[in-house]
């Protein structure tokens, strides 16, 4: 599955077949959680944060993938990540874009 984030394809014609999307809301276990907090204390990059929204934006692109796979598309376009904080320590990630077929 090709994955863009501009809104075309470029030298391919294509139809398009719809919006797809995937979301995943993920958290990080207790332990973790009191080490980002003591992390706050001096600064710096939060190593268990960046390594959780990782493997939610891996899991909420596989979602909407999968989307798009089951549509027939060769490809999605216009790929756009969104996210948000839910509760403290576990964030909302969306994965979107257009799913498109080859002409």
């Amino acid at each position: 599955m090709k994955l863009v984030s501009i809104n075309n394809y470029p030298g391919k014609e294509f139809e398009v077949l719809g919006l797809v999307k995937g979301t995943v809301v993920q958290s990080k276990n207790i332990g973790r959680d009191f080490m980002a907090g003591m992390k706050t204390l001096v600064g710096g990059e939060i190593v268990g944060y960046t390594e959780m929204l990782t493997e939610a934006r891996q899991i909420a692109t596989k979602r909407m993938v999968d989307e798009a796979e089951a549509m027939g598309a060769d490809a999605i376009i216009g790929v756009t990540f969104g996210s948000s904080a839910v509760m403290q320590g576990a964030a909302e990630i969306v994965a979107y874009g257009t799913a498109v077929k080859f002409l």
